[in-house]
């Protein structure tokens, strides 16, 4: 994992914490950050296989690592399924993580977050957590759970609901219904291959979607009302086409690892607060593209390394990092990066990658300096 997932990881986990201000809530929490670091939760997209040698440049936040929280005590077995651990200390949760579990215990009435994740389960019967209707958050994931295994309506009552982890599991299908509360939901690594346009209906609060690593190669209009969709992650899919409908809210879209080879005209543009946008090792060709399909006055970090193209696209003056190396490049272009060059008007662009193309040094203009006057990095 590079730097720059690190660094992402850590704004993300930043903004978790701020919604929590109880002081019950963030006592469990500080104590199952500190207890459970190897399968601690990881907020952004994690790339396994993605061994590129670029940074890519997102801010660090602050620290937010938590105090130690106070040791828990087991609770009377009448209180807690005796599978689990549920602390007197955090009356709200419940742990029964990497236990060899193969079905799911019963879930008291007072449970807010609940922990099944790193076991053997592989089925969740129907009125599962029927009795906890206050749950918000669902840790499910690296566990064996199949589409067909699931009751059709386990969900429906947890209107509370606000993540479920279900990645590494062996869904075919996106669970449905989800209760409209939900803002988080995680299913990556598992054995999807469509996202019909109804499957995440009504989801009007959802702010990060995780979809990388399935084998989807259709979603139609699904994005179209995340209204509050800010990241979705459909890396390391069959995608041969980009999503219909982006949300107004989207700000960081990840496409890489997929087949697209064209992009609808004006198709960043219904999401003006899109600041990063990942789409490399695609089929992506000049022909695809329209003149000013990157011209986004938002967009700051853009990757379309590994594609096809033979031009360098027009982006905005705005733009600061990007990353076209492993394409087929033969000249530089530089009206793709000022319209106009001189004292007054020039390119915000701090980083350029173009090695691995077709283009010799001797290429880059005389006025490319002045124009690019910003750059600390440039790789030809």
């Amino acid at each position: 994992m590079h730097w720059a997932t690190i660094l992402m990881v850590a704004g993300l986990c930043g903004t978790s914490l701020g919604q929590y201000n109880e002081e019950e809530d963030m006592a469990w929490l500080q104590y199952y950050m500190r207890q459970s670091r190897m399968s601690s939760y990881n907020y952004m997209p994690y790339y396994e296989d993605e061994n590129t040698p670029y940074v890519y440049s997102y801010l660090p936040a602050p620290d937010t690592e938590a105090e130690p929280g106070p040791e828990p005590q087991q609770a009377p077995s009448w209180q807690c399924p005796q599978e689990c651990d549920c602390p007197p200390n955090f009356s709200s949760a419940m742990y029964c993580d990497t236990r060899n579990l193969r079905y799911l215990p019963f879930v008291p009435s007072r449970m807010k977050y609940v922990y099944f994740q790193n076991n053997l389960i592989t089925a969740i019967q129907e009125g599962a957590f029927d009795n906890a209707t206050e749950l918000e958050w669902l840790a499910l994931h690296n566990n064996q759970i199949a589409s067909e295994k699931m009751g059709k309506r386990v969900f429906a009552k947890l209107k509370r609901l606000e993540r479920l982890y279900m990645n590494n599991n062996n869904l075919t299908k996106v669970p449905s219904p989800l209760p409209r509360s939900l803002r988080e939901l995680h299913l990556s690594y598992n054995q999807i291959s469509k996202v019909p346009s109804n499957a995440l209906e009504g989801l009007e609060n959802l702010t990060a979607l995780y979809l990388s690593h399935n084998f989807i190669f259709e979603m139609g209009g699904t994005l179209k009302g995340l209204k509050s969709l800010i990241l979705v992650d459909l890396s390391y899919n069959h995608l041969r086409k980009v999503p219909d409908g982006l949300p107004m809210a989207l700000e960081q879209l990840y496409l890489e690892y997929n087949y697209i080879n064209a992009i609808p005209d004006d198709y960043f543009k219904v999401s003006p607060k899109l600041l990063y946008v990942r789409m490399s090792h695609n089929s992506l060709t000049n022909q695809g593209l329209s003149t000013n399909t990157f011209n986004s006055s938002s967009i700051l970090e853009l990757d379309l390394s590994y594609n096809r193209l033979q031009k360098i696209p027009r982006v905005s003056t705005n733009l600061e990092n990007l990353y076209l190396q492993g394409n087929q490049i033969n000249e530089f272009s530089i009206s793709s990066f000022c319209s106009v060059v001189d004292v007054m008007n020039y390119s915000r662009l701090q980083v350029l990658r173009l090695d691995g193309n077709e283009m010799k040094r001797s290429a880059v203009p005389p006025d490319a300096p002045l124009c690019l006057r910003r750059a600390t990095v440039i790789e030809i």
